[in-house]
C-alpha cells in the first residue's frame, strides 16, 4: 500500500515539473507568418547595410525592439515560458526542441546559399517561407507532444 503513495507522489511532481511545458497556451494563428515575416525584415535591412548607414541602423534598431516587445508581451501571456534549450522538458517535448535546434543550421545555410546565389530580396523571401512553414510544422508538433505528455502522465 505504502508504495501507491509514493508513485502517486512521483507522478504528482512529475506532472508539476511538466506544467509549463504542457499547459502551454496555443499561439494565435499570426504567430507564424509574423515571426516570418520579422526573419524576411531582419534579412532585407541588409539591403541598406552599404548605402545608408543610418536606415541600416535605425531599421535594426526598430527589429530588435519589436522583437524585445514581442518576448515581453509572450511571457506575459503564458506566465512561465519555457524556451528551446533551457530547463528539462518531458521526453516528448525535448525530441521536438531537438528537432527545431536540429532544422536551425539547415534554415540558415539555405537562406545563406539563397542570398549568395540569388540575392538579398530573395533570401528574405527564403527565409519569410522557412521560418513561417518551420514554424508551423513547430507548433504542430510541439502541441502533439504536450498532448501525448499529458496523456501518460494522467
Amino acid at each position: 500500500m505504502e508504495s501507491t503513495g509514493i508513485e502517486e507522489q512521483l507522478r504528482a511532481a512529475e506532472r508539476g515539473a511538466a506544467a509549463p511545458y504542457v499547459n502551454y497556451p496555443p499561439t494565435p494563428w499570426w504567430y507564424a507568418p509574423a515571426i516570418g515575416a520579422w526573419a524576411a525584415a531582419m534579412i532585407g535591412t541588409f539591403t541598406w547595410w552599404r548605402e545608408n548607414a543610418a536606415l541600416f541602423m535605425a531599421s535594426l534598431a526598430a527589429l530588435i525592439a519589436v522583437e524585445a516587445l514581442f518576448v515581453v508581451w509572450m511571457r506575459r501571456r503564458h506566465g512561465a515560458l519555457p524556451m528551446p534549450g533551457k530547463g528539462t522538458p518531458p521526453a516528448e517535448i525535448a525530441a521536438v526542441w531537438r528537432g527545431y535546434f536540429a532544422a536551425l543550421p539547415v534554415v540558415t545555410l539555405v537562406v545563406g546559399l539563397v542570398w549568395w546565389l540569388v540575392g538579398i530580396p530573395a533570401a528574405a523571401g527564403a527565409a519569410f517561407v522557412l521560418v513561417t512553414v518551420g514554424l508551423a510544422v513547430y507548433e504542430r508538433r510541439y502541441a502533439s507532444a504536450a498532448a501525448g505528455t499529458r496523456a501518460r502522465l494522467r
